[in-house]
This record gives C-alpha cells, sequence and structure tokens, in this order.
C-alpha cells in the first residue's frame, strides 16, 4: 500500500520585520500559491498538515479549500531555529551558519536548534503520518531547511547545495511502502505530464 507525502516549500515571502511565524507571501507568492493548488488538484490528496507559519499555510490553504480539507498545523513542522529568535536573520549572518551545519550536523547557537535536532524531530513527524494516514496522499507546507533534511534523511543527495537551488515554492512527491521510502519525484518545474 503505498503512501505518497508531497513537500510543499512555501512562496516567495515579503522580508519584512514581522516575526517569522507571521510572514506572509508576497504577490508572486500568492499567484504562485494558485499555481500549487492548479498543478495538485488532479493528484486527489485527501490530508493537509502545515508548519504553523503563515507563509507555509497560505501556500497550501487554496489547494486545501478547494478539495473541503482543512489544514493540520504541526509546530515540529517549523523552521529550524537557528538562534532560538522568532526573527528572520539577515542572509549574510546565515549563510555561514548553513554551512558550518552541514559541516557539523551537532552544531548549534546557544539556544538555537542544530541540523540533526530539527531533521529528528521533523522525521518523527513524517513517521506519524505514514502511520495514522496509510494509503492516503499527504500534503505537507513547509520552508526550505526542514525539507531539505527531511529529504536529506532518506537520500544524502539532498544536501546544502540542495537547499541553496530549491525554488520558492517548490514541490517534492515522496512515495513509501509502509515506512519505506520508495521513490522522490519533483514536481514543481518538471515537464507537463
Amino acid at each position: 500500500m503505498k503512501t505518497y507525502i508531497y513537500m510543499v516549500r512555501h512562496g516567495d515571502s515579503p522580508l519584512t520585520e514581522d516575526t517569522e511565524r507571521m510572514r506572509g507571501l508576497t504577490p508572486k507568492g500568492i499567484a504562485d500559491a494558485c499555481k500549487v493548488s492548479e498543478l495538485l488538484y488532479t493528484e486527489g490528496i485527501e490530508v493537509f498538515v502545515s508548519s504553523p507559519y503563515q507563509r507555509a499555510i497560505l501556500t497550501i490553504q487554496e489547494l486545501a479549500d478547494r478539495s473541503g480539507k482543512g489544514i493540520i498545523q504541526i509546530e515540529d513542522l517549523r523552521e529550524r531555529s537557528f538562534d532560538g529568535m522568532d526573527i528572520r536573520m539577515p542572509d549574510e549572518t546565515l549563510m555561514p551558519l548553513l554551512e558550518q551545519s552541514y559541516a557539523d550536523p551537532e552544531f548549534a547557537l546557544e539556544g538555537g536548534e542544530s541540523n540533526q535536532a530539527c531533521q529528528n524531530r521533523a522525521i518523527a513527524v513524517i513517521r506519524s503520518l505514514l502511520k495514522v494516514y496509510p494509503g492516503q496522499k499527504i500534503a505537507i507546507g513547509t520552508h526550505g531547511a526542514i525539507m531539505a533534511l527531511i529529504l536529506g534523511y532518506y537520500d544524502n543527495q539532498y544536501g546544502l547545495s540542495f537547499l541553496l537551488q530549491a525554488s520558492k515554492p517548490d514541490i517534492y512527491k515522496m512515495a513509501f511502502n509502509g515506512q519505506e521510502l520508495t521513490g522522490i519525484e519533483r514536481l514543481w518545474g518538471a515537464p507537463a505530464r
């Protein structure tokens, strides 16, 4: 019995002073959320879960509404916190931390979270979803770093270079037989099927 998880990275979000939880989508991000809905509607997704961050929820909201489903927010799907703060970190500060985090998965700033800790909590959610919803299609509203850590748990080609080239939004369809991953397919930007 196959279970499918659709990892939907959020669309473009304004680089504002809002908290990380409250940042929404830019006009481009809103337009792309409509494209996400068009692309995935025919997949017949039955379960919608998301990070509690607004940009992740908003990216799958139209699809969930069209499918007549609600979105279950799961705290452990939140983005990785590098410093324990709920504000956006500037790219020039973030890049060296990402590089160090991929060189040493246990590296964490005081009050922050390591790649390993973030991956552990996210994989626990994936395993739970596979157990609770076997044979179903599940969409997850997610973020770049946590998406890369989830995919990287199953296949180490999804590392830092993957994270840095991933688009906003982006969609990866993961196929499982029980708890075993049997395939990953990129749907966003892929040729029309």
